[in-house]
C-alpha cells in the first residue's frame, strides 16, 4: 500500500502546481459520481416509490383473488352438495360488507328493486324499521297505523323466529324478504320484548303501509300537536298545511307546539332538512362528512318559522332514528326547541346505492351526519334537555275531610252573586256541550281516514284492578309533561312581553 502511494505521489509531481492543487477535488467529483451511479438502485424518487408501492398493492391484490377463486373452485368441486358460483360470489359479498357496519349490506335483484321502485302490485308489508342485532332482526321503530304498529310491536322487540323458522343464521335481506308478501297474507313472529324479556308470538297480516306521515291535532284547546311518523319527500308540505290548519282551527291563541318524533325511524333527507328549515330562521341544520374528515355536505336554514317564533317541544325516545335525530338535533343545537323525551336511537351514517351489474347492488355507509355543534349522532343519539320516560299516572282521592262551608255557622257568600256565576256557568256548559257534539274537536291529515287518527291518541282509560278503591288513568304521560311545559312557556312570555 506504501509503495502504491509512493508512486501516486511521484506521478503527479510530473503534473503542473495548480493540476496537482486540484487534483483531491476531482478525485471527490469523481467518487460521488461513481457512487451516485452505484446508487441509482437503492434510492428511488417520490414517483417511483409511488408507483413501486401501486405495483406492491396490485401484486398482493392478484394474490387475493386468486386466493378466492380457489377457495370457490374448491368448495363446487368437494362440497358435499351442489353449490354455484353465483350462490358463493354473492354470500363472498355478503360476508365481506356484514363485516363493515349494520346498515351496509349487498342488495340480491329483489332487494334493490323493492329498495329503489317501492313494492308494487298485490304485495305488502308489515310497517317496521329493522336491523339485526347478535343474529337476531331488532325492532327500530314500528311505523304508524300499520299492521305492526296495531299488533303492538315496540322499539326494542326482538324477532328471533319467522313462521317457526329460526331468524339466526339469516341476513337481515333475508329477514325482509320473509317478512314481505301478499297484502292479507299472514305472519307469525317470534317476539322477545327487550325491557321485560317476555317471549311470546303475534300473528300480523300483511297490509299497505300508509302515505301519510304527518298527523295532527289541538292538545289543552291551545296546543298544536303534530306527529310525524316517518320522514318523505312530501313531509314538508304535510307540515305546512297541518300547522296551517292548527293555527286556523285553534279558538284563541296558540300557546305552542309539540313535534312528537317517538318511534320514528327516520326516512328521506329532504324530509328532515324541510321539517327542520320550517322552524328555523337561519342556521346549519346538519353536515355530513366522509372518511377523510373534510365536510361533504352542508345543509342551512333559510329565513322564515312557520310558527312565528312560538315555544316548540319535540319528543323523541330510543325509537326515533337516523332522519327524526337529524330534526332534533338541529333545533337543540340553534336553541329553536326544547327536546324531552329519552335518549335516541344514535343512527348517524349516511348510505349510498351503487350498481352491481344489471341487476344487484350495494347499500354502502359513506359518510357520518354532524349536528350544528359538530356533534357526531352515530352511536350516541340525542340526549334530551328533560328526561322523562313513560309511566302510568295514578289519582289519588286527596280530597279533604272539610271545607269553610262544613264548619259550623260558616258565612255564605254574596247569595246574588253566587246565584248569577251559577246560572252563567251552566248556561255556558250547555252551550259548550252543544257546540262539542256538532264540531268534534280536528284532527288533519286524516279527514278520510278517522280510523288513523285514534290510532295515535294517548288512552285515557280510567281502571281499578288492583281494587284498592283508586282510580288509574292511563295517558301519554309524556306528552302531557310537554303539554304542560309548552303552556308554562307561554305564560312566562306573556309575563315578560
Amino acid at each position: 500500500m506504501k509503495q502504491r502511494l509512493a508512486t501516486l505521489r511521484s506521478s503527479s509531481r510530473g503534473l503542473p502546481l495548480s493540476w496537482r492543487r486540484s487534483l483531491p477535488l476531482v478525485t471527490l467529483l469523481i467518487g460521488v459520481l461513481v457512487f451516485g451511479v452505484l446508487g441509482l438502485g437503492f434510492f428511488k424518487t417520490p414517483s417511483a416509490l409511488a408507483q413501486s408501492s401501486q405495483a406492491t398493492a396490485e401484486a398482493e391484490g392478484e394474490i387475493d383473488l386468486q386466493r378466492l377463486q380457489q377457495a370457490i373452485d374448491i368448495v363446487q368441486s368437494i362440497y358435499v352438495e351442489d353449490v354455484s358460483k353465483t350462490d358463493l360470489i354473492e354470500s363472498a359479498i355478503e360476508g365481506m360488507l356484514s363485516d363493515l357496519d349494520p346498515h351496509s349490506a349487498y342488495l340480491s335483484p329483489e332487494a334493490l328493486t323493492a329498495l329503489t321502485e317501492g313494492v308494487s302490485g298485490n304485495f305488502g308489508g308489515l310497517g317496521i324499521q329493522i336491523d339485526m342485532f347478535q343474529d337476531v332482526v331488532r325492532v327500530i321503530a314500528p311505523i304508524d297505523n300499520t299492521p305492526a304498529f296495531r299488533a303492538g310491536l315496540k322499539a326494542g322487540d326482538l324477532i328471533t323466529e319467522l313462521d317457526g323458522e329460526p331468524v339466526f343464521g339469516k341476513t337481515l335481506d333475508e329477514a325482509v324478504n320473509i317478512m314481505r308478501g301478499e297484502i292479507g297474507t299472514e305472519i307469525t313472529l317470534r317476539v322477545v320484548r327487550e325491557a321485560t324479556g317476555e317471549s311470546f308470538d303475534v300473528t300480523i297480516e300483511r297490509g299497505t303501509i300508509p302515505e301519510i306521515s304527518v298527523l295532527s291535532r289541538l292538545e289543552a284547546d291551545n296546543v298544536g300537536f303534530i306527529r310525524i311518523s316517518n320522514f318523505s319527500a312530501r313531509t314538508g308540505a304535510e307540515l305546512d298545511e297541518a300547522v296551517d290548519g292548527l293555527i286556523r282551527d285553534a279558538q284563541t291563541p296558540l300557546a305552542g307546539f309539540i313535534i312528537d318524533l317517538r318511534n320514528n325511524p327516520g326516512g328521506a333527507l329532504s324530509g328532515a332538512i324541510a321539517v327542520s328549515d320550517a322552524f328555523l330562521d337561519a342556521g346549519q341544520i346538519v353536515s355530513t362528512r366522509k372518511r377523510d374528515g373534510q365536510v361533504d355536505q352542508n345543509f342551512s336554514a333559510r329565513r322564515g318559522d312557520i310558527t312565528a317564533g312560538l315555544p316548540l317541544v319535540v319528543l323523541i325516545d330510543g325509537g326515533s332514528a337516523s332522519a327524526s335525530e337529524i330534526v332534533a338535533a338541529a333545533l337543540q343545537a340553534n336553541g329553536r326547541a326544547i327536546i324531552m323525551g329519552q335518549r335516541s336511537f344514535g343512527k348517524g351514517s349516511v348510505q349510498e346505492i351503487y350498481r352491481l351489474g344489471p341487476d344487484a347492488g350495494l347499500k354502502l355507509t359513506v359518510a357520518r351526519y354532524y349536528s350544528p355543534d359538530g356533534t357526531s349522532i352515530q352511536g350516541v343519539g340525542v340526549i334530551p334537555d328533560i328526561e322523562v320516560r313513560p309511566a302510568t299516572i295514578e289519582y289519588l282521592d286527596s280530597e279533604p275531610a272539610y271545607r269553610e262551608e262544613n264548619l259550623g255557622n260558616a258565612l255564605s257568600g254574596d247569595t246574588a252573586t253566587e246565584e248569577a256565576e251559577t246560572e252563567t256557568k251552566d248556561e255556558g256548559e250547555d252551550e259548550a256541550t252543544e257546540a262539542n257534539a256538532k264540531e268534534p274537536s280536528p284532527t288533519h291529515g286524516l279527514e278520510d281516514r278517522p280510523e288513523l287518527g285514534e290510532a295515535i291518541r294517548p288512552e285515557f282509560e280510567t281502571t281499578d284492578e288492583d281494587g284498592d278503591g283508586l282510580s288509574e288513568q292511563l295517558l301519554d304521560y309524556p306528552l302531557e309533561r310537554a303539554i304542560d311545559l309548552i303552556q308554562a312557556l307561554s305564560l312566562t312570555k306573556a309575563l315578560n312581553d
